[in-house]
């Protein structure tokens, strides 16, 4: 019975997910109809993991050798809010859909519509620290760091809500197990946002945790950047294998996806500031 069921096709529609946490039904206030208001798991995975992810900084910067202080991680939440959500739309409006926005540009601001990019939420995020650190006078680098070790919450948490959305599907299975995804077709396909939520969301924060609170990694600046850089880029290289390429795109002509080919660039950044993370003197606690 056990193997049966593990070679079973799943039907999407059949499990408990949808694409909103909650709705609050339409109600009658000082005589107007308000509502139904629906909060989406995609909007809530962006609030708990900046929300989760301060609490987080918090405990870290109380440890010796912490290169900012409480006030100065909350000026830069706001920082970090508005580079992550400018940098992963503009990203994406770049480097997915260039023609949709160009012939709409009016649709980059419509963000309820969906389209945000990782790597550009990640390049937003960094320019953020660097700006943040130079405005505050202390190392963005070592903020990046810190930021980086918490990071993977917030990735973990956008992939099982694209899962919840149905969307971001993975390549059909080619055999009877899988996941049927009702947009998709009729074929099983892998559930490759899970895969991505357990690479680079679980596995890769329980590593930068574990360096951060068991190692001197956090006093060596870059490597926990570093790190993260090559663990993220590694295991999107890998999924992306699995992953049905944006339809948009496809393949491109390198034989490579847009996310692999956007991958190897943070790789090869990641593996230089590893090496002089290793090579330079740490910092004192």
């Amino acid at each position: 019975m056990f193997p049966d069921l593990m070679m079973a096709a799943v039907d999407f529609t059949t499990l408990p997910v949808r694409p909103e946490a909650f709705t609050i039904p339409a109600f009658t206030l000082a005589g107007s109809e308000w509502g139904p208001f629906a909060l989406r798991w995609y909007s809530l995975a962006y609030i708990i993991g900046i929300a989760g992810g301060w609490w987080l900084l918090t405990r870290m910067i109380r440890q010796s050798g912490a290169p900012l202080s409480q006030k100065q991680l909350d000026d830069y939440i706001t920082w970090a809010t508005v580079g992550v959500i400018a940098g992963g739309r503009l990203g994406y409006v770049v480097f997915y859909n260039p023609d949709q926005y160009l012939a709409d540009p009016m649709s980059i601001l419509r963000l309820w519509d969906g389209g945000m990019s990782f790597h550009g939420g990640a390049a937003g995020v960094i320019i953020a620290c660097f700006l943040h650190g130079l405005a505050a006078k202390f190392s963005g680098l070592r903020l990046l760091d810190y930021v980086a070790t918490v990071t993977p919450l917030g990735l973990g948490l956008g992939r099982l809500a694209n899962f919840a959305n149905g969307e971001l599907w993975g390549r059909p299975t080619g055999s009877d197990w899988g996941i049927i995804f009702p947009e998709a077709g009729p074929e099983p396909r892998h559930a490759s946002q899970l895969y991505e939520a357990g690479l680079e969301g679980g596995v890769l924060f329980l590593v930068l945790t574990y360096l951060f609170w068991r190692t001197g990694a956090r006093l060596r600046p870059g490597l926990l950047s570093g790190v993260f850089g090559i663990g993220y880029g590694l295991s999107r290289t890998i999924i992306e294998n699995y992953r049905e390429p944006d339809r948009q795109l496809g393949i491109l002509d390198t034989g490579l996806t847009m996310g692999q080919t956007l991958s190897l660039p943070l790789i090869l950044a990641a593996l230089l500031l590893l090496v002089l993370a290793l090579v330079r003197k740490p910092v004192s606690a």
